[in-house]
């Protein structure tokens, strides 16, 4: 029998920034790499032991900024590549599985619902520069797409053979150089017809809690510190539930700098654990750079 996770691809989704202003008609393009290891807890009647995972992904990602009544709006879409090592004794012989190839693709689309009004050029950098205090909530819906590599074979995928819709929630409070960002979301999942030789799988929502705080050096250097909760999640495979329901905790540290005028570079630590007896522990480091026009 094989390992079977969810790839830690954003586990908590501590991602900064998500509600910030930006200026209308413009172009952000992002590439990152991402090294992830981890050690896996899984219900022991399978009788697997010592699971862990080592994983490589190269990430890339587009954004589009625009004006949509009178408030601004954004879409994203992001792609990984994905290289993994999975080893666990499984019966008591040791076992490595390893998958290579596309994960499954992201998309979302958000919009400021209360907070400064749609900017481009120079209104928008007059904007910032005279803008101290500020507070902006925001909604969105994200997408994962089943776009992802799929063995219906195999308990070990990088895609996951279907659709989950995260609605979501946020505000962000500047007070001058600190910023201060919370989200909260519920992740829906479509069921999984083809899991592992024709099953069904089907599983609760996911719901998730994420807070952030940010401070912006003069220099344009910034730092942020985040951490989040998600629970939820059990599954249930050709009608009997599985005792895999998730209690996860994350956190994060963040660094950027404008290394050009329209260049920047980031990096990232992300740290995951658990409280139910399911779930994963990892390290993941990021490094990455955006660019915009």
């Amino acid at each position: 029998m094989a390992l079977w996770m969810s790839p830690p691809l954003s586990a908590q989704e501590l991602e900064i920034r998500r509600w910030n202003h930006l200026p209308i008609n413009q172009n952000f393009v992002t590439a990152n790499f991402a090294r992830t290891d981890g050690d896996i807890a899984i219900d022991p009647v399978l009788r697997i032991e010592n699971a862990s995972v080592e994983l490589d992904t190269w990430l890339f990602g587009y954004i589009r900024t625009f004006e949509l009544l009178d408030r601004t709006a954004r879409v994203e879409v992001r792609q990984a590549w994905q290289d993994g090592t999975w080893d666990g004794v499984v019966d008591g012989i040791p076992t490595t599985i390893t998958r290579k190839g596309a994960s499954d693709t992201f998309a979302r689309f958000a919009v400021n619902l209360v907070g400064p009004p749609p900017l481009a050029g120079k209104a928008y950098a007059d904007y910032r520069a005279a803008t101290d205090v500020e507070t902006i909530v925001g909604a969105a819906l994200s997408m994962q797409l089943p776009t992802g590599q799929y063995l219906e074979d195999k308990l070990i995928n990088l895609g996951g053979n279907r659709f989950t819709f995260s609605p979501q929630l946020g505000v962000r409070q500047q007070y001058y150089n600190w910023s201060f960002e919370a989200t909260g979301m519920a992740r829906l999942h479509t069921d999984n017809t083809s899991f592992f030789n024709g099953k069904r799988r089907q599983q609760d929502p996911f719901y998730t809690a994420t807070g952030n705080v940010e401070y912006k050096f003069q220099s344009g250097i910034w730092a942020s510190a985040g951490a989040g909760i998600a629970v939820g999640g059990q599954s249930t495979v050709n009608g009997v539930e599985k005792d895999d329901r998730r209690e996860d905790f994350g956190w994060s540290v963040s660094a950027g700098f404008p290394v050009a005028r329209s260049l920047g570079f980031r990096a990232t630590y992300f740290e995951t654990d658990h409280w139910a007896k399911v779930g994963i522990a990892s390290q993941t480091m990021s490094v990455g750079l955006v660019g915009w026009w």
